[in-house]
């Protein structure tokens, strides 16, 4: 595979509003929210400005990740991008357990997997279709993402199954933090530890022994020419702004969430899943608009499957050790519900390798239905 070809953009006005530059308009927003933040002003303003300064930061470490990718080569380079590729909700959710906020942690985490299965594939598909009369991407790739996809939701929905047929039920919306006993605590770690392992042979097979068909050749794509050094710095900049944005959302959330009027469920499940991927987000749909259906669809059930197969067990295990008990592996019925229909819908629509823009604006509309009905709930 050549390597792409290096093209360092113009910090201009033309690069800010155009497709790669949006998300670093929202620079100020950072300062902006430590400001307040040891201001001490309203939580809800608090919670909107380090909501939006966690855009450029998230921005920012895909960057950095990409342009490392680009020099360590394919096999490498996709290890970094499946890495780091969700590393901005991991840290709040880290953030969030240490706070001992276990119901906005699994919210975030179904709420990460229905965004890019409906509303970013729905996205893609819709904007990429648009003009079109279809868009076709390699059906095999998708059907190994959504296997890895339903096993994983059969993993998360079974310790729920459990503890309703020996516990007292699901936990309800509104709780911060139940305990289901050791029993379940046991049997999450146990859980959490098949997924990391199905994880693990999940690379072996998309980046050694079915690389081709994991990674499609795009001649075209651009990097911005960065050093390794620069890269990294980079990264662990992005990183430590993450962390900062991270750690002033999470302490705002349960205020602004009754100054708002939302719950901190829907909090969860929509809004702090949305901005912690919402570069990546956009970078799905920019390529299906230029009819990379492969990338898009890859990016789409990929992230997906990484939040359920790598980040839903590295908080369960780190809940032993962080915060003030373990995180158990049981979800509320709307969060068991959306999952099981979400990847249902993920396998269902991309089985024929093929999109329309109709089936988007379908995605679109469950991903809103559910957020209706989340809202109320």
């Amino acid at each position: 595979m050549p390597a792409p070809e290096a093209h360092t953009p113009r910090l201009d006005a033309k690069f800010f509003t155009g497709p790669q530059g949006w998300p670093y308009l929202l620079v100020p927003f950072i300062p902006i929210a430590v400001v307040l933040d040891f201001a001490h002003v309203s939580d809800a303003v608090i919670f909107a400005c380090s909501a939006l300064g966690i855009i450029p930061t998230a921005a920012l470490m895909g960057r950095a990740t990409e342009e490392l990718a680009a020099r360590a080569g394919p096999g490498v380079g996709g290890l970094l991008n499946v890495t780091f590729g969700n590393a901005p909700e991991l840290i709040i959710a880290l953030f969030a357990l240490g706070h001992g906020l276990h119901e906005v942690v699994k919210a975030s985490l179904i709420g990460s997997i229905l965004g890019n299965i409906l509303l970013v594939m729905g996205a893609a598909m819709f904007i990429g279709g648009l003009g079109r009369r279809s868009q076709r991407f390699n059906p095999t790739a998708v059907s190994a993402q959504t296997t890895m996809l339903l096993l994983a939701a059969v993993a998360m929905v079974l310790p729920a199954v459990f503890q309703l047929v020996h516990g007292d039920g699901l936990p309800r919306v509104g709780a911060e933090i139940v305990s289901f006993g050791s029993t379940v605590e046991i049997l999450s770690g146990i859980v959490a530890g098949v997924l990391i392992i199905t994880y693990l042979a999940g690379l072996v097979f998309s980046l050694k022994t079915h690389r081709d068909v994991f990674n499609p050749d795009y001649q075209d794509e651009t990097t911005w020419g960065w050093s390794t050094r620069t890269s990294v710095l980079m990264l662990a900049i992005a990183g430590v702004a993450v962390g900062v944005m991270s750690e002033i959302l999470v302490g705002s959330i349960s205020a602004a969430s009754h100054s708002l009027g939302l719950s901190e469920f829907f909090i969860g499940v929509i809004i702090v899943a949305i901005v912690g991927n919402a570069a990546e987000h956009w970078v799905a749909v920019l390529v299906a608009r230029k009819d990379k259906m492969d990338l898009s669809v890859n990016i789409a059930i990929g992230s997906s499957a990484q939040v359920a197969l790598f980040v839903t067990p590295v908080l369960v295990l780190a809940g032993y050790f962080i915060g003030p008990a373990p995180l158990p592996l049981v979800f509320n019925g709307y969060e068991l519900a959306a999952l099981l229909l979400a990847v249902w819908i993920a396998s269902y629509v991309s089985q024929e390798g093929q999109s329309t823009w109709f089936e988007g604006l379908q995605l679109l509309a469950v991903y809103v239905v559910m957020a209706v009905v989340f809202a109320f709930a």
